[in-house]
């Protein structure tokens, strides 16, 4: 089984239409639709672990907090950082390469950062 993803509102995007593009069987969600601007991350967390989705997000000051205090309660199929240094395209190459070779277990309750490709 594949890591499946749920887009955080601050999230650009492009990276997922990318990804799609890149590897069209990725199973990426974007944040349009299912995540408002504005949501809290508590709230966040929540949606994504109900879908049983791993979140990806930019939101590297305060979504780090929240998940701590999110496991402590609740399950979560992970939480991936993606420093905002990264260019899109680097985005878009870094979660091919989780998705290739990780697994959900390989996130499960954990913060990862998103690796260089």
């Amino acid at each position: 089984m594949n890591i499946r993803f749920q887009a955080d509102a601050d999230l650009n995007p492009e990276i997922g239409l990318g990804l799609r593009r890149r590897e069209p069987s990725v199973d990426f969600r974007a944040a349009a639709g299912i995540i408002a601007d504005g949501t809290s991350d508590p709230e966040v967390l929540e949606i994504a672990a109900q879908a049983d989705r791993v979140l990806v997000s930019r939101d590297v000051s305060t979504m780090p907090r929240h998940f701590e205090g999110f496991t402590e309660q609740h399950d979560s199929p992970g939480l991936l950082l993606v420093p905002s240094s990264r260019s899109t395209g680097e985005a878009i190459e870094g979660l091919l390469m989780v998705w290739l070779t990780w697994r959900p277990e390989d996130l499960r309750n954990l913060i990862r950062w998103l690796p260089r490709s």
